[in-house]
């Protein structure tokens, strides 16, 4: 799992501070990151997604039934898809 880190976010501008002891050796870098919701809810899709995945990689239609099948995929996979 993805560790987390505790931090202040400015409401006005956004700058983002975490709390720690300054060594005196503190420069400020440029870092992209996201908030954590987003990122569960990324986690959450992918999950959904890759359970999708895995039907279509390891399901084996019966004799004559693979346009069910597909069809079948398809609709959860479009479900899946549409829950964003």
């Amino acid at each position: 799992m993805t560790e987390t880190i505790l931090v202040w976010q400015c409401i006005g501008c956004g700058r983002i501070e975490g709390s720690a002891q300054c060594v005196g050796i503190c420069q400020d870098r440029r870092a992209e990151v996201v908030m954590a919701t987003d990122h569960a809810d990324a986690l959450e899709r992918i999950e959904a997604l890759e359970e999708i995945l895995g039907r279509i990689a390891h399901v084996t239609p019966r004799d004559g039934q693979w346009e069910a099948t597909y069809r079948a995929l398809q609709q959860d996979a479009r479900k899946a898809l549409a829950e964003r």
